[in-house]
């Protein structure tokens, strides 16, 4: 009887078990934090922080190379064929606008530029001469022409008169003719002979000489090179990003390393008014304000505004 009531108390027991079990699972679960996926939900995202704005450009901070050079530079190349007979200048040497550099042979050419002025004497000579006579002939003939009608003088008498005024006609014409050639031959040979002297088309310094003596050259040669001390230029391209500071009058610093903490002043004198698409810059001219004796044409200079 005992075990039949313990029998019939189990199924029991084990309802009130499940019952327990089902109550726990549920308090356990509200109990829990919540998933991580609410949390961010809940939670606002951080806005992103602001990126830092790029520093401004100063334009006098800008810094480029460029040479220096002469504003008159020139290859000086002889104009005829000849002999180099002498040389008075060497590099380095300061020179003025027509002086002498060097000279070519030139004897045979002022022998020939002698001749001819005494071609030109005697041409000259033999036309006063002929004029002279042309002049006597035709007194010669209007005395003919008077005789011949008052029937003095024979036909053949006046003839003879009349081919002695075209006689003296034709050699005046003919000695006019040979000065005329002969005064020409002699502005050939005066060229020559100016030719043969090499001069300074500028005042400047020598900065390059080919010549020795002795030397057989034919015209083109480039004897010398003379380029002019001032004006001097500064010559270099700036960004198209910096152009608008680098405007027409702006005050230019130029410094070199070979002289160190010295400084040269300059201006801008003229803005290219295109944009090299190549490069994506503009060339610029400076004029150098009173050049300092240590700068020379052809240095590289640093250029930058002035402060």
């Amino acid at each position: 009887m005992r075990k039949h009531r313990i029998r019939k108390c189990i199924p029991a027991l084990a309802a009130l078990l499940a019952l327990a079990s089902v109550l726990f699972a549920s308090t356990g679960c509200n109990s829990h934090a919540q998933p991580p996926a609410a949390v961010a939900a809940e939670t606002p995202a951080a806005a992103p922080a602001p990126a830092p704005a790029a520093p401004a450009t100063d334009p006098r901070a800008f810094t480029t190379t460029g040479p220096i050079v002469a504003d008159q530079q020139a290859d000086i190349a002889a104009e005829r064929a000849g002999r180099i007979a002498g040389i008075n200048v060497q590099i380095g040497d300061r020179v003025k606008a027509g002086q002498l550099l060097a000279s070519l042979d030139d004897r045979v050419l002022r022998s020939q530029y002698e001749s001819q002025k005494a071609h030109i004497a005697s041409a000259q000579a033999q036309v006063h001469e002929w004029e002279s006579e042309e002049e006597t002939a035709k007194s010669d003939l209007r005395r003919a022409d008077l005789m011949r009608n008052e029937k003095i003088v024979s036909e053949e008498t006046w003839e003879h008169a009349k081919y002695r005024v075209d006689e003296t006609i034709a050699e005046v014409n003919r000695y006019h003719n040979e000065e005329a050639a002969a005064e020409a031959d002699l502005t050939t040979a005066n060229l020559q002979l100016e030719q043969s002297h090499i001069v300074a088309p500028f005042a400047g310094v020598v900065g390059r000489s080919s010549v020795r003596p002795s030397q057989e050259v034919k015209p083109g040669d480039v004897l010398f090179w003379i380029t002019a001390e001032a004006p001097l230029r500064v010559l270099f391209t700036v960004p198209e990003s910096a152009m608008a500071a680098f405007s027409k009058g702006k005050t230019l610093d130029l410094t070199t390393a070979d002289f160190p903490g010295q400084h040269q002043a300059a201006h801008i004198l003229r803005v290219s008014p295109v944009v090299d698409p190549a490069s994506g810059s503009v060339q610029v001219i400076g004029a150098v304000d009173h050049p300092a004796a240590w700068l020379k044409p052809g240095m590289s200079m640093q250029i930058r505004l002035a402060p």
